[in-house]
């Protein structure tokens, strides 16, 4: 194919795109989307368009996309020119030193080290699943974003080989929290430069730490069992090295006279390197390979360095000693050590609450049910009684070889890692699903026995809607007991985390970040209640690269100041209560904000600006209309809660949905299995993760997790909405999730897709036909879908959607709409379905092999499980015989015939499986529109 050959069939392809969203041509079926897909079909049958025409087509398209997106992350962090990211490091820097005292008083170096040595702000690197593209595409793109001067190259694909495994989703999160590390060291040097000219006799005593990063990459075993005990102290220990092997080069240049320094950290790169060789691997450990382990690890633990703190000493004294001009570099280096312990980054873990409850099940004998509220006094009663009488006790690797319970293997993991490879750094241990609080004192009561409660974060997770509504009575179930109290005041911190993927997918974006908001507020006067304004409260969100995972979409500014408004803030802050800000950086799509050191700097440079803002004076207006925000929101929560309860729209997800999408990380996309002859349908949305759910909504052309509801909810209040939409910053950002779903939705799309799954339009079509063959072909596909029986449930799912976006478009006139390019590709993948669907028909008979059926065939085929089809095909059309023809058999014989099904082979599954290849690449074009996986 030529250049000229693929840009004369894109311009055709564009222009029919053009005349049918117009309605420039008469439509068949009342759909632009179907009647451009109808012609590119006809097109595709009579060759005047090729599939490598059509592939062609998709990669132009695919990549106009890509430059877009880059663009678009470029500017998502203000652009990447360096002098204006060290103007803004320095003007930070400036403001927080020039801060006057709290009457006024001038200011002064002592109040200059208290605010740049509190963390204000950590980082969270996790690995969802969102590694949609090739490595080195990811690198592309970040690259592109940095400069303007980057060609795109040709490529075949930007599409994953395989889905990543847990090695390379550490390696890939390793590498982007180094490029951070790199940029809070700018950070810190803009700091320490700035009191150095302020206070040039104080300054060197200063270890700035204001903002942190911190990784649960290979520790986060919530919804996963591919991951032993053994992986995440081994990925531990890596991160280790790589705190050890950054100080080992940032002392080296200054050389000799940093030599018993640099002799120490070499020394103990040694021993970490001989413990990370001695641990286990694979997926099953020996009792004799972890007892070698315990002996290295153990033995050589003071040799590694177990806490940064004995690094002070020294550190300060080679700072003392060294010349004025070195005294920065050991500065900046010291300031690292201390804020992120004996690693690259702080350590995460997660489990689901379930777990908690079943080793206090089956360690205290407490059967009765946390989630039945009638039981919940006397749960509270006996776990707070556990408390009390609580023992610590004693452990060694063999007891984690031996222990069952899973929350009691990941505590004594923690206790690991404390006792023998990190003994100061705290250790976050996240709680999903928890609704009670009886939850969290058990967890307490886990950490208690074996001797860390004062080393762990016990952070519960938020996320459903009930836990939403209801956080602030499970954070007061912990606080009515004295041990969670004394707890808080012990460690100085309480830790809570907020979901935004199962929240956004059942209530909305929207209304999910109102009610996390919401929550926030409530919490702030518990502790105000419970008289713990001494307590630092961590918040820490989780959201992912929108739209669907509850990041703002356009701005990086914007997500902070939308996650955490300045209003909310400015309240915790009248309450006299510190907090720690956190952020999720998800998977590829989020580690792209430090995908190169130009792109980590500015997203550093706006973190610190968001980190050090002071609360804003002018007050909202939306918090002034309390009422209205919260029936609006209610109301967008309730109309997506009743879409996720429509049969409809599990049908919708189910049908052909998962397909559209590649695997994209290590841990199942789906909740359930797939195995089996036949598929495996969803009849739920809960059976699918959030991540899968919300990509397979955006290529099915319909955002409806970020609008679903608002139609309504603007109805009720049009004024109020208009005004809001003009008047409140806090407002006008929840909209922009709106604006930006809106510009990836079309309900002609959403439409077409329904279309293709109505068995009364494949018999339409049939009748119409005079061909017989294609007749035959198409009331397979009806009898099929029949089976399917998706059409009734889609269609009234489909009404409910329909007259929620008229009613938003009536309210919001202004609001975007999707692109013709983006159009044309769901039509192309429209016409692709189609074509494969045809190609099925042609199959010649087969018996049932191993329960797998024509009926089965026709199942998968129309839900799109074409290589798993494909593979049963292989077997009963083998394309090749057995070998061994070449061999000497003894006798004469007649020129053989290998029996091979080429023709079937050459004219039908080849061009399916390239038909099929060309939808996922389709696929990846939708998703650089819409800027993000799910």
């Amino acid at each position: 194919m030529t250049d000229t050959s693929i840009s004369d069939a894109a311009e055709m392809l564009l222009d029919l795109a053009r005349q049918s969203v117009t309605g420039a041509e008469d439509l068949s079926a009342g759909n632009p989307i179907i009647a451009l897909a109808r012609r590119i079909g006809r097109r595709l049958t009579a060759g005047t368009l090729t599939t490598d025409m059509l592939d062609g087509v998709v990669r132009r398209l695919r990549d106009d996309a890509f430059r877009a997106r880059a663009a678009r992350l470029g500017t998502y962090v203000d652009g990447t020119d360096d002098q204006r990211v060290a103007a803004r490091l320095r003007d930070v820097a400036r403001t927080v030193a020039a801060a006057p005292g709290p009457d006024g008083t001038p200011p002064t170096f002592g109040a200059f080290r208290k605010t740049v040595e509190r963390c204000r702000f950590a980082a969270v690197f996790t690995a969802h699943p969102t590694f949609a593209l090739a490595n080195p595409v990811y690198d592309l793109l970040a690259t592109m974003a940095s400069s303007d001067s980057v060609a795109l190259p040709e490529l075949a694909t930007h599409r994953r080989a395989a889905a990543p495994t847990l090695e390379e989703e550490f390696a890939l999160a390793s590498a982007a929290i180094l490029r951070g590390r790199d940029a809070l060291d700018r950070l810190t040097g803009a700091l320490l430069a700035e009191a150095r000219a302020r206070w040039p006799h104080e300054w060197s005593v200063l270890s700035p730490r204001p903002v942190i990063l911190t990784s649960w990459v290979g520790y986060d075993t919530d919804g996963r069992t591919d991951i032993g005990w053994w992986d995440t102290i081994r990925l531990r220990l890596r991160m280790k090295r790589l705190q050890l092997e950054r100080l080992h080069a940032q002392v080296a240049p200054l050389l000799p006279m940093t030599e018993a320094l640099h002799a120490r950290l070499g020394r103990a790169l040694e021993a970490v390197g001989a413990q990370i060789a001695a641990c286990p691997t694979g997926t099953v450990v020996q009792p004799e390979a972890v007892a070698a382990f315990a002996a290295v690890l153990i033995a050589r633990a003071d040799e590694a360095i177990p806490a940064a703190s004995l690094l002070a000493a020294p550190f300060q004294a080679a700072i003392d000693a060294a010349p004025p001009d070195d005294r920065m570099a050991l500065s900046i280096a010291r300031a690292g050590l201390l804020a992120h312990g004996m690693g690259a980054a702080h350590t995460h873990v997660r489990l689901n609450s379930t777990q908690i409850h079943n080793v206090a099940r089956q360690r205290l004998g407490i059967e009765d049910n946390p989630d039945n509220p009638s039981q919940r006094r006397a749960l509270l009663a006996q776990i707070n009684d556990a408390l009390e009488q609580v023992q610590p006790v004693e452990i060694d690797f063999g007891s984690l070889l031996v222990e069952q319970a899973t929350a009691a293997r990941l505590m004594m993991t923690v206790r690991q890692i404390v006792r023998h490879i990190d003994s100061e750094s705290p250790v976050r241990f996240l709680i999903a699903e928890t609704e009670s609080g009886y939850t969290l004192l058990a967890a307490l009561w886990l950490a208690r026995i074996f001797g860390i409660a004062d080393n762990v974060e016990i952070s519960p997770l938020f996320e459903t809607q009930e836990a939403l509504e209801n956080g602030a009575h499970i954070v007061e179930e912990a606080l009515r007991s004295p041990h969670w109290r004394d707890y808080l005041r012990r460690t100085g911190r309480m830790s809570l985390q907020f979901g935004y993927s199962d929240s956004g997918r059942y209530v909305g974006q929207l209304a999910a970040t109102y009610l996390i908001e919401r929550l926030r507020l409530k919490i702030c006067d518990l502790l105000r209640r419970w008289d713990l304004t001494d307590v630092e409260v961590i918040l820490f969100d989780t959201h992912g690269e929108s739209i669907g995972r509850g990041a703002h979409p356009f701005r990086l500014a914007d997500r902070l100041d939308y996650l955490s408004p300045p209003q909310a803030r400015a309240i915790f802050a009248d309450a006299g209560l510190n907090i720690r800000e956190e952020t999720a950086f998800q998977g590829g799509d989020g580690y792209l904000l430090f995908g190169t050191r130009a792109l980590a700097d500015a997203t550093v440079s706006i973190i610190a600006e968001h980190a050090f803002a002071h609360p804003p004076r002018d007050r909202d207006p939306v918090y002034d209309e309390p009422d209205f925000s919260a029936d609006f929101f209610s109301t967008i929560g309730a109309g997506m809660a009743a879409l996720v309860e429509d049969p409809g729209y599990a049908a919708l997800l189910g049908a052909f949905g998962p397909s559209l999408i590649d695997k994209t990380g290590s841990r199942p996309s789906a909740r359930q299995s797939d195995s089996g002859a036949a598929t495996t349908r969803i009849s739920h949305p809960s059976q699918l993760r959030a991540i899968p759910n919300n990509a397979i909504l955006q290529q099915l052309g319909w955002c409806a997790n970020t609008i679903q509801g608002l139609g309504t909810a603007a109805a009720r209040h049009p004024e109020t909405f208009e005004e809001f939409l003009g008047r409140s910053p806090r407002f006008r950002r929840a909209l922009d999730f709106a604006a930006h779903a809106l510009a990836h939705s079309d309900d002609m799309v959403l439409r077409a897709v329904i279309y293709m799954l109505d068995p009364d339009m494949w018999l339409n079509r049939a009748t119409a036909e005079t061909d017989p063959a294609r007749r035959d072909a198409y009331l397979a596909l009806m009898q099929g879908l029949e089976r399917l029986n998706f059409w009734a449930s889609t269609q009234a799912m489909f009404r409910r959607i329909q007259s929620d976006h008229l009613a938003l478009r009536r309210a919001w006139a202004q609001a975007p709409a999707m692109s013709t390019e983006e159009k044309l590709l769901h039509a192309i993948r429209i016409a692709m379905i189609e074509q494969i669907w045809l190609l099925s028909t042609r199959i010649p008979y087969f018996s049932p092999r191993n329960a797998f059926s024509r009926e089965v065939l026709t199942t998968r085929v129309l839900c799109l499980e074409i290589p798993d089809a494909l593979r049963e095909m292989d077997h009963v059309f083998p394309s090749v015989t057995s070998g061994g023809l070449e061999l000497d058999y003894h006798e004469s014989h007649s020129p053989r015939s290998e029996g091979a099904y080429v023709r079937e082979h050459a004219e039908i599954f080849a061009p399916m499986l390239r038909l099929f290849n060309l939808l996922r690449e389709t696929s990846v074009a939708v998703m650089h529109h819409v800027g993000a996986f799910g």
